[in-house]
C-alpha cells in the first residue's frame, strides 16, 4: 500500500509513476466515472488526493488479478456484492488459465522439439512401430539434411502432435505400400497401366502424412529413390530393381497429369 500522508494534490504524472500505470489508463478511469481525482488545478488540471490514491492501488491490485473493469467498479461500489465470492471467481478463472497455458506451453515444447528430433518417439517406440530394420540416426541425418526446408517444417508440426499409434497406423501403410509394389513388379505390372497408376495414387496419399506433396514433388522423389544408394536399397531389397520401376511408374502417372518428368522441379 502507497504511503499516502502526503499525497494530497498530486498530479496525473506522478500517480503514473508512483502505481506504474498510464496516463491514459488514469484518464480513461476518470472519463468512466471508475477514479475520478477530487482536486482540479484553476486551470483544470486533475489533482489527486490521498484517498484517490488509495481508490487506485485497489484498482491496479484487482486488474492485476485479472477482474475487469466492471468487475472492479462493483468491489469497489457496490455494497450487495460477495467480495470473497467474486475474488473466488476470479480465482477459479486464473486457475483454468493457468492451466491452458501449461498447456501451451507443453506444446511449444513438443513443437520445439519436433522441429530439432523430427521424430518424438524414444528408442523403443521407434523400433516396435519400424521394425528392426530401422536406423535411429535416420531422424537425426533427416533433420541435417532437410532441416532448412519448408517440408521439414511442415513435418516437424505435424510430427508435434502426432501420437505413437498414428505413426503405427503411417508405418503400416508405408509397409502395406511397398508390399503391393513389389507384388506389380512379380505380376508384371507396367509402368503407365492402371494398375501401376493406381499405385503411385497410392504412394501419393501415404507420403502424404509426412508433409504436402505436389505430383511434381513426387517426380523428384521417384528419381531420389532410384538414385540415392539408401532409398535404392531399401527398394531394391523388396523386390530387385523396384526402385527403377517405381521411378518409371512416377514419370508414368505424372505425364498423364501433363507434367514432363524430365523438367520435374520441387515445387
Amino acid at each position: 500500500m502507497p504511503d499516502a500522508t502526503d499525497v494530497d494534490g498530486l498530479t496525473v504524472g506522478q500517480v503514473s509513476t508512483r502505481l506504474g500505470v498510464t496516463v491514459r489508463a488514469l484518464h480513461h478511469w476518470d472519463d468512466i466515472g471508475l477514479a475520478r481525482p477530487s482536486l482540479r488545478t484553476t486551470a483544470g488540471y486533475r489533482l489527486y488526493t490521498a484517498a484517490d490514491l488509495q481508490r487506485l492501488y485497489r484498482i491496479v491490485v484487482y486488474r492485476e488479478i485479472g477482474l475487469d473493469l466492471d468487475g472492479i467498479r462493483a468491489i469497489l461500489d457496490d455494497a450487495t456484492v460477495d467480495v470473497p465470492g467474486a475474488l473466488r471467481a476470479q480465482r477459479t478463472q486464473v486457475a483454468q488459465r493457468i492451466d491452458r497455458l501449461q498447456q501451451l506451453s507443453a506444446g511449444l515444447d513438443r513443437m520445439i522439439d519436433a522441429h530439432e528430433r523430427g521424430l518424438l518417439l524414444t528408442v523403443e517406440q521407434q523400433a516396435a512401430i519400424f521394425g528392426p530394420r530401422w536406423n535411429t540416426d535416420w531422424p537425426a541425418q533427416a533433420r541435417q539434411r532437410y532441416g532448412d526446408t519448408t517440408q521439414w517444417q511442415q513435418y516437424a508440426e505435424r510430427s508435434a502432435s502426432r501420437s505413437p499409434e498414428e505413426w503405427q497406423a503411417i508405418a503400416d501403410a508405408v509397409a502395406d505400400l511397398d508390399r503391393a509394389l513389389g507384388d506389380a513388379m512379380d505380376a508384371g505390372v507396367a509402368p503407365g497401366s492402371p494398375e501401376a497408376n493406381q499405385l503411385v495414387e497410392r504412394h501419393h496419399e501415404v507420403f502424404t502424412s509426412y508433409f504436402p506433396l505436389t505430383r511434381q514433388m513426387q517426380v523428384c522423389l521417384g528419381r531420389m529413390f532410384e538414385a540415392d544408394p539408401g532409398f535404392a536399397a531399401h527398394y531394391d531389397g523388396i523386390r530387385a530393381g523396384l526402385a527403377t520401376w517405381f521411378r518409371q511408374s512416377v514419370d508414368a502417372s505424372a505425364r498423364v497429369h501433363g507434367i514432363d518428368p524430365d523438367t520435374a522441379t520441387w515445387q
